[in-house]
């Protein structure tokens, strides 16, 4: 106990995420997660939720963006994303393993039927004489039943139906995952191409500065090293061209492969030129701590908890007898026609008592063992929670960061765009110099290709909350 003495010492996610009842010896009472872990550990825990965990599916928080192609990316990820088919087959397994200890129910039905020939030597008799043949005809039916008076088959179930809780929510991480990642890769599609769409604007107005240097120099107003500046600028903007082509590319492959599809399906529809999203913004109240609970990882860290507790109690039920019944019917006879005769009948009804009584303090050793795992997973569960709100409050930190930055990138790109302005018409006046322009372009580009490169990261940020958060609020 002395590493849940330490958790509790140290963490109050427990305390302030969870409650649960323990059913001790037949007899139920509340008790908090601190109360559990200042008292022996329960052999069960049934937990009971406070908020609803609505599947991500369900959920479809990516629909507040107004973007029907990200709607359509996400819609066909659910159906084709191997990911999400993986875990939806760990539902299955653990749905059939919950069967399987059901059918501990039932009974076990056999039946046979059979014919034999042997021949006994005479040889094998004190007198020698000839040997001797005989055939004979059987059927029967046969029975084994293990009556769980003990309860060892409900314990088992219990913590079979507790693994279904486990899977399920690594289901919805993984949803959650993989809508989170699939709309941050396209927000990121749609930052390149908005800024190679910045680039295609610069470059046209670049292309029009060389061409006033070379007015101006073929006049003899303005020198050559004024148009090799000019070109220079419109040869470096130029050259950007090939990387975000390439990174469009790249991303809508990646896009692609989320999905679930090959890309030569579906990243000719994603290159069409696109832009962000707009900011719908995130809600001015705070994060309400109890909203963590639904966070997928948080769920999955709670049936954990209930399924380890429950091994506890199905390793205790090792100490238990294990009451079966066995029974058998059957008729023989040496010739068929006498098979079911009234003479030919035979049965016998074995109900048996087993009990361990020593067996090397192996059943003791299995009961500490489901009691350290128990221990671990209060020590995950409480990391898990603190993870949550770590998570959760970077997302809003940066969230709000990125906000700041764009309010403040928009002003600097309009001051940028006057002083590119104002430097070509002195420079066209003959008052400064191509160097005020060259400077000039390349701050309005670099400024302008800022600002698309937060307002994508604002957008991408509130994704992270959302999936910090498991979902929409």
């Amino acid at each position: 106990m002395k590493s849940l003495r330490r958790v509790k010492s140290g963490l109050i996610g427990i305390a302030l995420l969870g409650s649960m009842s323990a059913n001790l010896s037949g007899h139920a009472e509340e008790i908090s997660y601190q109360d559990a872990l200042r008292s022996p550990i329960p052999e069960q825990w049934l937990y009971v939720p406070e908020h609803v965990q609505v599947a991500p599916t369900e959920d479809k928080w990516w629909k507040e963006f107004g973007d029907t192609t990200l709607n359509m990316l996400i819609s066909k990820a659910e159906e084709n994303n191997f990911n999400v088919a993986s875990a939806l087959k760990r539902i299955e397994l653990a749905n059939k393993e919950l069967a399987i200890t059901r059918s501990g129910y039932y009974p076990t039905i056999g039946v046979s039927a059979g014919w034999n020939r042997s021949q006994t030597p005479g040889a094998m008799d004190p007198k020698v004489g000839p040997s001797s043949v005989s055939t004979g005809y059987s059927a029967g039916l046969s029975m084994s039943w293990e009556i769980d008076v003990f309860g060892r088959i409900r314990r088992q179930m219990k913590a079979d139906k507790a693994a279904i809780d486990v899977s399920r929510a690594d289901y919805d991480a993984v949803m959650v995952s993989l809508c989170a990642n699939l709309a941050k890769s396209y927000l990121q599609l749609r930052t390149y191409q908005m800024q190679r769409e910045v680039a295609l604007e610069h470059i046209s107005s670049q292309e029009k500065v060389v061409k006033i240097a070379e007015a101006r120099h073929e006049a003899g107003i303005g020198n050559k090293l004024a148009v090799n500046q000019a070109k220079t600028v419109l040869a470096s903007t130029r050259s950007t061209l090939p990387g975000l082509e390439a990174s469009i590319r790249t991303t809508a492959n990646a896009i692609a492969i989320l999905t679930g599809v090959y890309p030569a399906h579906l990243v000719p529809e994603l290159l069409k030129p696109g832009v962000l999203p707009k900011d719908m913004g995130m809600p001015t109240v705070g994060v309400p701590v109890d909203l963590l609970r639904r966070r997928p990882d948080v769920v999955e860290a709670e049936a954990q908890l209930a399924q380890y507790a429950a091994m506890i109690g199905v390793a205790k039920n090792d100490f238990l007898p294990v009451l079966t019944l066995d029974g058998s019917i059957g008729t023989s006879a040496r010739r068929l026609d006498n098979l079911f005769g009234k003479h030919s009948l035979s049965y016998s009804i074995a109900p048996t008592l087993s009990w361990t009584i020593f067996d090397g303090l192996s059943r003791n050793y299995k009961v500490a063992e489901a009691k350290i795992q128990l221990e671990q997973s209060v020590d995950n569960y409480n990391m898990t929670i603190l993870n949550a709100v770590e998570e959760v409050e970077n997302a809003i930190t940066r969230y709000n960061a990125a906000l700041q930055e764009v309010e403040t990138l928009k002003e600097t790109v309009v001051y940028s765009e006057e002083a590119l302005r104002l430097a070509l018409d002195t420079y066209k006046q003959g008052l400064s110099s191509m160097t005020d322009v060259v400077t000039s372009l390349q701050s309005y580009l670099q400024y302008q290709n800022s600002l698309v490169t937060a307002r994508g990261e604002t957008l991408a940020q509130l994704v992270s909350l959302y999936q910090a958060m498991g979902g929409g609020y």
